[in-house]
């Protein structure tokens, strides 16, 4: 018997098929091969179509039922990833009304940081956590001022993962997980926020029913079984954010335990069992997979947009004929600190960790006469890694003191390089484990399925594959200092 899971990320639909009994990926298949794009119309926006999430989707599952290593049939229940924070909107008959407004698209800055001021900046971290900054709530808030006709058309709001589950289910779910990376969800009182409902001005009735993450979110429908040759009635058993669920899937369940990602964005993603929220809000709480009105377990996430977007577009800019793998061994020629070259990774979109500033992507103190290929990459490695020191170092304000940090072995971290410089830079071992969203989201599955009894059976296989411990720290002390003297310089308008 198996599981299927399902990853919506920013560049591809990525899913697998997880046998139940070894936890391990039968096939994994993603669609489309090359990176998906997303649509700018204006500096700061970006969207992407969730028909072409479905339309992927259907596509990815398609190939993984193609290789004839598993029977389709024997497949039991199915969970979900998504990338966060993004908006969908469909109407009474479940037909989009736009493009999904993502995670990293701008916009909605000033509308959250005025609901930021006129709620009270105190009472919005003390109930929601956060400040409604550039969320969720924030984008919808956009859509009711800027496109009032289809705002309203709307009947309900979704994230990407919701919109996922209603094209298998006919379904639309929520949860208290979701609601609270919306910034819709009331901590204190451990419900739908009365403050943003009322302030913006929305209509209870556009959220979904709100259902235990680990649960039923609907039945998959004849129609629908038949297309992708699975069973009809199973469930959709399990949905997060792919940052709570990668956590998940690194068995990151406890309060110390620390996460760490670095695929398009890079993360830090922190459990604790309190209430904690960042007085300027640069990182952002959320309510983790296993909360619960009486085990209020959090995730305290900070977030960065430009980590493998940096490293993508130094790809696609130098040298976009090489392999990842090609970039990481040229990039390994270059000595520590790259010969002074230096790079701010902040080009894809507000950073909340910067205060919703956008800086841009800089490279800076190119010498002609010795700076080459190789010297770049790693100053892009470098500098993705000093962004993620300095945002550690604002968890660790924020009283989050990680001994240890698991991240699976992908994206940036397959690069020895990166892994070990991110070791050096933020002094902190790191975990290296076979991990993967849609395989994450298969297990959550079967949890929500009654298939596994708890969260420790799901992830009795979970084995370390590696252990990196700090070996160049005090080189990098001094080079790090100097790039935020840098980024502090840029975040104050300076040398513009």
């Amino acid at each position: 018997m198996y599981l299927l899971g399902i990853d919506i990320g920013t560049s591809s639909i990525k899913v697998s098929v997880v046998d139940i009994h070894t936890q391990k990926s039968v096939v994994s298949a993603q669609y489309p091969e090359e990176e998906a794009t997303i649509k700018s119309l204006h500096k700061g926006w970006a969207e992407q179509s969730p028909s072409d999430w479905w339309q992927n989707t259907q596509q990815a599952i398609t190939k993984v039922n193609a290789t004839g290593l598993f029977d389709p049939k024997q497949i039991k229940a199915i969970g979900i990833a998504y990338q966060m924070h993004g908006l969908v909107v469909v109407d009474a008959a479940q037909q989009v009304l736009r493009d999904s407004i993502i995670w990293c698209d701008s916009r909605a800055v000033e509308i959250g940081e005025q609901a930021f001021d006129e709620i009270g900046h105190q009472k919005s971290l003390k109930s929601l956590l956060n400040s409604p900054g550039n969320f969720t709530a924030s984008k919808l808030a956009w859509v009711k001022q800027n496109e009032p006709e289809r705002y309203n058309n709307i009947d309900k709001i979704m994230l990407p993962g919701d919109f996922i589950a209603m094209k298998l289910t006919g379904e639309i779910t929520t949860s208290i997980s979701a609601l609270s990376e919306g910034i819709f969800w009331d901590f204190e009182k451990d419900e739908i926020s009365t403050s943003i409902m009322d302030y913006y001005g929305f209509e209870k009735e556009i959220i979904p029913p709100i259902r235990p993450l680990f649960s039923t979110h609907g039945l998959i429908k004849e129609e629908i079984a038949k297309l992708l040759n699975l069973t009809p009635g199973i469930p959709v058993a399990y949905k997060a954010g792919d940052q709570p669920n990668n956590a998940l899937s690194l068995n990151v369940l406890k309060p110390g335990e620390v996460a760490a990602t670095a695929g398009t964005s890079g993360v830090i993603y922190g459990v604790s069992d309190s209430l904690t929220y960042d007085q300027q809000s640069r990182v952002n709480t959320f309510a983790h997979v296993t909360y619960s009105p009486t085990n209020k377990h959090t995730g305290v996430l900070l977030c960065i947009n430009g980590t493998g977007s940096m490293y993508r577009w130094a790809k696609n800019t130098f040298a976009p004929q090489l392999s990842y793998v090609e970039l990481n061994e040229i990039a390994a020629q270059a000595p520590i600190g790259s010969k002074g070259l230096k790079v701010l990774p902040f080009g894809n979109g507000a950073e909340r960790m910067l205060n919703n500033k956008y800086t841009g992507a800089e490279l800076l103190g190119i010498d002609l006469n010795i700076h080459t290929q190789s010297d770049i990459f790693r100053a892009v490695q470098e500098g993705i890694a000093f962004s993620f020191r300095y945002g550690l170092d604002i968890l660790r304000e924020n009283g989050m003191q990680p001994k240890v940090i698991r991240a699976g072995s992908a994206n940036l971290f397959l690069s020895d390089l990166f892994a070990q410089t991110f070791v050096d830079v933020t002094g902190i071992p790191v975990e290296l484990y076979e991990n993967d969203g849609s395989v994450g989201a298969a297990l959550g599955a079967g949890i929500g399925a009654g298939i596994y009894n708890n969260l420790t059976d799901a992830f009795s296989q979970h084995q370390l594959l590696k252990h990196i411990a700090p070996k160049n720290a005090a080189a990098y002390e001094p080079i790090y200092q100097e790039w935020k003297t840098i980024l502090t310089a840029a975040l104050n308008g300076e040398g513009k």
